[in-house]
């Protein structure tokens, strides 16, 4: 069986509908892996339905081989994956440049420790600067330096690249849909 599993049919009324009912045939797209274990599974007797199991499984591996080519794409510019993002962080708030540590990890979903050992890691480097808050001498400000600028401004462009380049497989069609899916389901995690 090499029929491919859609989303646009399913419905929740669709939820325990057979293999037959979820799957259609799509001549311009392979059968993979999660192919494969989701037919294993009802060849099992497993007769609940496993789109989101096929439709997570593929994003799980989408993720995997975003996050390879995006570390490579980043160390041409000898920055880790989580440094890039502070200092595009920074760079896209616009001048001075400049936010609080907590504005930061927020906007990441970091934990502050972890954005802490990002700080350090890139002010050792001397690519952000950290002063204390004029108003409020407890406070601090992080603030790129004119080489972090002048560094993630020449990353930026490679960035975009990788980025399209990953994104090469979805048809210009396809593009607007997958984007309002994926809003749309984010919508229900993050707050607005």
């Amino acid at each position: 069986m090499t029929a491919k599993m859609t989303l646009t049919n399913a419905s929740p009324a669709d939820t325990n509908a057979s293999s037959t009912d979820t799957k259609k045939a799509d001549s311009n797209t392979k059968e993979d892996g999660l192919d494969r274990i989701v037919e294993q599974w009802q060849q099992q007797g497993v007769t609940e339905d496993l789109i989101p199991m096929a439709v997570l499984g593929r994003i799980a591996r989408l993720t995997k081989y975003i996050e390879v080519v995006l570390l490579q794409c980043h160390a041409e510019f000898g920055l880790g994956q989580g440094e890039f993002d502070v200092l595009a962080t920074l760079r896209r708030s616009g001048e001075p440049f400049t936010l609080s540590p907590s504005h930061l990890y927020q906007s990441m979903m970091l934990s502050s420790g972890a954005m802490t050992s990002r700080l350090d890691r890139l002010e050792n480097k001397g690519l952000i600067e950290r002063e204390h808050s004029k108003e409020d001498r407890r406070g601090v400000h992080v603030s790129l330096t004119a080489e972090g600028k002048e560094l993630i401004d020449k990353a930026l462009p490679q960035h975009i690249q990788c980025q399209s380049a990953l994104f090469a497989g979805v048809s210009v069609e396809d593009r607007p849909v997958l984007l309002q899916i994926l809003k749309s389901w984010l919508n229900q995690f993050e707050p607005q």
